[in-house]
């Protein structure tokens, strides 16, 4: 796929061309010298740049991550971003200064789509096509910080119906196994996502098995600990008790294992992955990693060829932009943290969202920091928002302000979401405003808006304030009448959404949102990944036992690591 790396001379002036001899013998050498000196600097210093320019691509992704460099372009698949059958993966919303979060949905796919796949996963070509692992990366709009939200593969919840053009073949709503969407594309899983979070998806990266293997073994390996000796059976990890670097299959092995962390199911095996995660963070920013040009050249290659991307990343240039925003968040700001949730009463080897899960899905949304920053505090807006009143208890207008009645407002739809304006023309009938508010033309916009006539700006701060609009989205407009202009911050509800347009959301509290959340960030590395004490695996002729237990069982079997 890609081509090889070009070899690129070095010429003795940095810049091309040769240095022109001397006329004096000592005088020209001493000028050779110093030229062919500047020279490897400037390249020297060129290919750090290119290597920091490039690192944030890691992704924090599951289980890999990738370095990229233009000459890959070639090497990069790509997919739709959302395959639903209806709505979109929704829009971010700007904040005061226009900027706007990320999020990336990674997918860690078990499918057996090649001949490598297939004898990795040790099942039949064809085979599998679920999403082993599924983490939701939020990069905030000002890069300070990152949240990465695993999303457990056991989760049953409500399902949206999907359309998989590529290979012709549709699934209808309903609940179900949220892993299971990946059969339709990885634009199913993307819906699957933002249904259950409301957070909008703006990219997806899917890595599959060899990539994994290739980039633990591009990037040198990713250090570990575990608490104890652990054998899982099932996935083939084993390793003693306390450090070892993980190349290659061992990578692999320790980022799919479920049985040997935790309660043998998918939290456990969550928990691992953000260990791990956070170590391959930390070992792609040291500075061994990062200037070195080969080993970037060698994750470009490996990380290009792992990776199937939505339209909005398939070229080099798109790519280089999201790692350069990773790049900027340092490990201390990354928080891992699993989604809060509790036994499906309907199976006791599956999972539902918790009742807590609704804060954190909020938290993220919102773009407030899980993280705290340099000085301790965790990162939030300094002043809570203004009050949202209801479509049902809307604001009343000041006494001398002009009634209600006598304002008409002319309403358009520009958020995308279907049937907007007469929801919110009818919400403002219905709290007093003229019956001639009426719609008009749907219009693009991705800022709500209140516009007003000259003389006409007190007026439509009463619109903006019956909504809950902030007054700093109330604007001089060129109409003859009072408009509101709903963007895309404003996709359902008659109340305009806290946080939104500038407006300040309520500060973040980490402890509420996190809690029940295994939660940790990237720069920890004193820990090590808690092997389960419960009998989560069996040996032949042994019957069930504990993965510690396995290990001492097990001697024949060589080790993962050493």
């Amino acid at each position: 796929m890609g081509g090889q790396a070009e070899t690129v001379e070095p010429v003795a002036d940095g810049g091309g061309g040769k240095v022109p001899r001397q006329r004096s013998g000592d005088e020209g050498r001493a000028g050779a010298r110093r030229a062919a000196k500047r020279g490897r600097k400037g390249r020297r210093r060129g290919l750090k740049i290119v290597a920091w320019s490039v690192a944030g691509l890691v992704v924090v992704t599951v289980g890999t991550g990738g370095y990229l460099y233009m000459r890959y372009n070639g090497n990069i698949k790509s997919a739709p971003l959302f395959a639903g059958e209806s709505g979109d993966a929704g829009h971010e919303v700007p904040d005061e200064f226009g900027r706007t979060p990320i999020n990336v949905l990674v997918i860690g796919s078990d499918g057996r789509d090649n001949p490598e796949d297939c004898e990795i996963g040790g099942s039949e070509c064809g085979a599998g096509a679920n999403a082993d692992v599924q983490l939701l990366l939020h990069v905030s709009a000002d890069r300070s910080n990152a949240t990465v939200m695993s999303i457990p593969r056991d989760l049953m919840t409500n399902l949206p119906g999907c359309v998989d053009k590529e290979h012709k073949t549709s699934s209808k709503a309903g609940r179900g196994q949220i892993n299971s969407t990946l059969q339709y594309g990885p634009g199913c899983t993307v819906a699957a996502v933002h249904q259950l979070t409301d957070i909008p998806i703006d990219h997806f990266i899917k890595v599959d098995f060899v990539g994994v293997i290739k980039m633990s073994d591009a990037v040198g390996g990713v250090p570990v600990c575990v608490s104890d000796d652990v054998y899982d059976p099932y996935s083939h990890l084993k390793l003693a008790k306390g450090s070892h670097t993980l190349k290659g299959m061992a990578a692999l092995q320790f980022v799919r294992t479920r049985h040997g962390f935790g309660d043998g199911g998918d939290l456990g095996r969550a928990s691992a992955q953000h260990a791990f995660l956070g170590s391959m963070i930390r070992q792609l920013k040291s500075a061994g990693t990062l200037t070195d040009p080969g080993k970037v050249l060698s994750l470009a290659d490996a990380a290009t060829k792992a990776l199937t991307v939505d339209p909005g990343l398939d070229g080099i240039t798109k790519l280089v932009g999201l790692a350069d925003d990773l790049n900027k968040v340092p490990p201390s700001r990354v928080t891992f943290t699993t989604m809060q949730t509790e036994a499906d009463p309907k199976d006791e080897n599956r999972l539902v969202a918790g009742p807590d899960a609704k804060k954190l899905f909020t938290t993220v949304k919102n773009d407030q920091s899980l993280s705290a920053d340099p000085n301790g505090a965790a990162t939030a807006p300094s002043s809570p928002p203004p009050a949202a009143p209801s479509s049902s208890a809307p604001a009343a207008p000041p006494a001398d302000a002009t009634p209600r009645k006598n304002i008409a407002v002319l309403v358009r739809n520009g958020s995308g979401a279907a049937h907007r304006a007469t929801a919110l023309a009818d919400a403002l009938k219905s709290a007093g405003f003229s019956r001639e508010t009426s719609t008009g033309k749907d219009t693009a916009a991705d800022r709500t808006a209140v516009r007003y006539p000259a003389g006409k700006a007190a007026e439509a701060k009463q619109v903006a304030a019956a909504l809950g609009v902030p007054e700093t989205a109330v604007e001089a407009g060129t109409g003859s009448s009072i408009e509101l202009v709903i963007g895309a911050d404003w996709t359902q509800g008659t109340s305009y959404p806290a946080g939104a347009n500038g407006a300040p959301a309520a500060p973040a509290d980490p402890a509420a949102a996190l809690k029940g959340a295994d939660a940790v960030t990237a720069d920890n590395d004193g820990n090590c990944t808690q092997v389960s004490h419960e009998k989560t695996v069996s040996l032949p002729g042994f019957g069930s036992m504990t993965p510690v237990q396995a290990f001492a069982r097990s001697k024949d079997v060589p080790v993962s690591a050493p």
